[in-house]
């Protein structure tokens, strides 16, 4: 008998082999060198990285969840449940920019659903080099749906067969090797013994290796097993040895069960007591590299040869020199594990390239302190270093040569900027700065982060796509533009009736800016001649400023300053000032990037200034679509909520309305599908009507019906939830249909809640011909009727019926209405209800309740 804890480990372990089984069948369909799964999270609306074959998960860290409704390929994939076919760099540019900013370089993609009969699971999604050929990439897509069809169906299959209540991820990615290209058969592969549960995990190059059986965990004894006998005691003798501290001689040469030679290279973890930790391995086949790599042992550049996930699978004694680590540390470890100095922003972004890009990548590194590199074979030879990688399906074969004399105009970034270096890129002040020490008088200072040409405008232009308002957009500049140039101040003035006006400001200081607020196009001023001449001004010190404008006032006494024109598809948007601490000089192309990072910022202001526009429109209509007041009835008190999402325009399409109809009153609750200007007219659409239907005294079923084909034939691709009741406040008796809206309910007023169990139908805007069940209940004076939406109950990871049971612990808690005199018992009942969704710093979704309670004693039975 099976415990629970064994049945998830089973069938995670079964959910894991569908993905990697479903991934590379679609990496070898579409003749990719990578691919991944992206499946849906427990979190609403959050797709996740599931697998991730053929990359390093660190170095693609950014791309490991997305929102579905965000404008990248894989989420309209999902989102639309339609394929995304972008060829090319150029293709991908067209249709997603943002995600093109992210990862400028020439590769194509492909992005299938996955889809099962109930449901759409995730996208399967695979990477490959550019092809003009739209048969090949039309047949690609065609292998990938294939396969995402048999993945789909096994997912469903394991949630109908118990074995999981909800196929989902949650956790990072699950990062594998590609299957291997036949044109470079498996020449490494690696493993992990663990002394204390003898289990052994092994990749799929070293079964090729060994000619075992596929597989990823065994015991000792079947990877001895593997050996010739002799051989087999040998291995588990050094690896209990290496697991006890005392590593074997070494090399260690072993023969397969077929006798070909193979070489083992064994180390443990640097922590951790001896004999607890994994004993890690590499196994390699020396007969297929013998002459190969004794050629390269003795080049005088260092040669080193990493796999797709940055496993280092080869380094020749020269590389192991320059990078200031023996081999025995470079060969089996990841690149960035083993020289951790090369993990950062600019040169990862330089190793992306690598990795999806067909041409090879060559940039400059500058190696870390003398003292981090005691441990060197021999003496360094200068500060930088020349890499050039080479790309290739399954290897990636790196260079290295000392770089003493040679810049690297690509990143902006030379060995003769001995000043600064990569480590300062991230805002971080320079030696002289720490210490308070001033650069020579008239002498520019080098940039403080002169990296920055390289990756800073992929992170600004991603980091501003989601910025919304203007605030928003200054505050990504602050925070990126900044620290990635050295900069201590920033100001951003925006274009409003040919005055520029003040819309963000740090680091001046207090008042200085005042005088400058307001000013007219015709001023004399930096800020304003950039904008009206479009060329952007860059002064190295304040003394060339207050020469260029004498008596300007001046907010230091020395400084450089850049002042950028913010223009916007020929539009004139505003000005961009950043200012500097220091004299420095700002070389060619240092001031062409921050010309285009002023362009990127421009566009994302009027962007901004847009929707602000189109957010006070959308907020006005919804305060129009929604009722001012609640009509007044003798016998029937009311009381209505309505909380915005937080995310987006601050609209949406959650309503509610009370409608006299016949001799009763209808009570109405209604949920439109998404966000915004649209959302929020179809909602609009839909009071109108329902409320046209009960001034018609139409019984509840009618309404909904009849309020289902006003949507359908709107056809604005939206659908709706909602829940109609006609209450008779004399008698109580209530008929009630539901339209796929959350059950409704009932306090009672002795305290108790409870559930309101209604029949309901589907939402509306689906099926023309749906109906809608009627159901008869009674409400008794002094309760109360709760009607929801699903914002006030539902939490991103929770369950939803925990969050209705809680909002029936809230109304019990809430009080008796009746026992509170004056007419607005139920208003302060529905503002306690809703006051931490008030607070809350953040509303994924829009929230709206309506109460109502009968009251006692005013004729009719009770």
């Amino acid at each position: 008998m099976t415990t629970g804890a064994e049945d998830a480990d089973r069938t995670a372990e079964r959910l894991v082999t569908l993905l990697i089984d479903a991934t590379a069948g679609a990496i070898g369909a579409a003749g990719g060198h990578t691919g991944g799964v992206y499946l849906c999270s427990r979190t609403p609306g959050l797709l996740r990285l599931g697998v991730l074959a053929g990359l390093p998960g660190p170095l693609f860290r950014p791309w490991w969840r997305l929102h579905a409704d965000s404008p990248f390929p894989a989420a309209d994939a999902y989102r639309l449940g339609v394929r995304v076919m972008l060829p090319d760099a150029a293709e991908t540019m067209r249709r997603y920019p943002q995600f093109a900013a992210g990862l400028p370089f020439p590769f194509g993609s492909l992005y299938v659903p996955v889809s099962g009969p109930r449901r759409t699971y995730g996208v399967l999604t695979v990477l490959r080099a550019p092809v003009p050929d739209a048969a090949e990439v039309l047949e690609g897509v065609e292998g990938m749906e294939r396969c995402a069809r048999v993945l789909g169906a096994s997912l469903d299959r394991l949630e109908r067969d118990g074995a999981a209540d909800q196929v989902a991820w949650d956790g990072d990615p699950l990062c594998v090797r590609p299957p291997a290209s036949r044109r470079y058969p498996p020449r490494a592969g690696t493993f992990a013994w663990d002394p204390v549960t003898d289990e052994v995990i092994v990749d799929e190059p070293l079964c090729a290796l060994l000619g075992t059986a596929g597989g990823q965990s065994l015991g000792l004894g079947a990877l001895t097993a593997a050996l010739a006998p002799d051989d087999g005691h040998r291995m588990g003798a050094a690896l209990r040895q290496t697991a006890a501290g005392r590593p074997p001689p070494l090399p260690l040469y072993v023969r397969a069960a077929d006798g070909v030679l193979r070489l083992v290279e064994l180390w443990t973890p640097r922590s951790g007591p001896p004999g607890t930790g994994p004993v890690r391995g590499v196994v390699r086949d020396p007969a297929a590299g013998t002459v190969a790599d004794a050629a390269a042992d003795l080049l005088p550049d260092g040669v080193f040869c990493v796999d797709r996930l940055g496993t280092v699978v080869y380094a020749n004694p020269r590389a192991a020199q320059l990078l200031g680590r023996p081999r025995a540390k470079l060969i089996g470890h990841s690149l960035w594990e083993a020289v951790p100095w090369l993990g950062q922003a600019a040169y990862e972004d330089h190793l992306r390239g690598a990795l999806l890009s067909p041409e090879p990548v060559r940039f400059h590194v500058r190696r870390p302190p003398d003292d981090s590199r005691r441990a060197a074979p021999q003496p360094y030879e200068g500060d930088w270093l020349e890499v050039s990688v080479h790309p290739g399906p399954d290897i990636l074969t790196g260079t290295l040569r000392p770089a003493n004399r040679v810049a690297d105009t690509s990143a902006g970034l030379g060995p003769g900027d001995e000043e600064t270096g990569p480590e300062e890129s991230a805002g971080e002040e320079s030696a002289g700065e720490e210490s308070g020490a001033a650069p020579e008088a008239g002498r520019a200072a080098p940039a403080a982060a002169s990296t920055a040409p390289v990756y800073r405008p992929i992170v600004l232009a991603v980091a501003l796509t989601e910025a919304v308002t203007a605030r928003q957009v200054s505050a990504v500049v602050m925070r990126e533009l900044l620290p990635a140039f050295g900069g201590r101040r920033l100001a951003i003035y925006l274009l409003q009736d040919r005055h520029l006006h003040l819309a963000w400001e740090t680091g001046f200081p207090p008042g200085f800016l005042k005088p400058f607020e307001g000013v007219g196009l015709d001023a004399r001023l930096p800020g304003v001649e950039t904008l009206t001449s479009g060329r952007p001004l860059f002064f190295d010190s304040m003394q060339d400023l207050a020469a260029a404008y004498p008596g300007i006032p001046l907010d230091a006494t020395v400084g450089a300053r850049a002042f950028l024109p913010l223009i916007a598809s020929g539009r004139p948007v505003g000005s961009c000032i950043l200012g500097f601490d220091r004299v420095r000089s700002f070389g060619t192309e240092e001031r062409t990037v921050l010309t285009a990072l002023a362009g990127l910022i421009a566009n994302a202001m009027e962007k901004a200034r847009r929707y602000e526009s189109e957010t006070a429109l959308a907020r006005g209509l919804q305060r129009a679509l929604l009722p001012r007041r609640l009509p007044a009835h003798p016998q029937l008190e009311t009381a209505g909520r309505y909380l915005p999402g937080t995310q987006g325009m601050d609209v949406g399409g959650d309503w509610y309305d009370v409608v006299a109809s016949g001799g009763g009153m209808a009570l109405v609750i209604g949920d439109v599908q998404g966000h915004g200007v649209q959302a929020a007219a179809v909602m609009g659409q839909l009071r109108s009507a329902a409320r046209a239907f009960a001034l018609g005294d139409r019984p509840p079923d009618e309404v909904l019906s009849g309020t289902n084909s006003l949507l359908i034939d709107l056809d604005a691709g939206l659908f709706a939830s909602c829940c109609y009741i006609r209450l008779d406040p004399a008698t109580g008796h209530a008929l009630a249909a539901r339209a796929g809206h959350l059950p409704p309910l009932v306090r009672h007023p002795d305290g108790r809640t409870r559930v309101l169990d209604l029949p309901g139908g589907v939402v509306l805007g689906v099926d023309p011909q749906a109906r809608y069940p009627l159901a008869e209940f009674r409400l008794d004076a002094g309760a109360v009727l709760a009607l929801y939406t699903d914002g006030l109950v539902e939490r991103p990871g929770t369950d939803i019926d925990d969050g209705i049971t809680a909002l029936r612990v809230a109304l019990a808690k809430a009080g008796d209405p009746s026992a509170r005199p004056g007419g607005r018992a139920l208003a302060g009942m529905a503002d306690r209800l809703t006051a931490a969704a008030r607070h809350a710093g953040d509303r994924p979704d829009d929230i709206a309740l309506l109460l109502a309670s009968r009251r006692a004693g005013r004729g009719g039975p009770p």
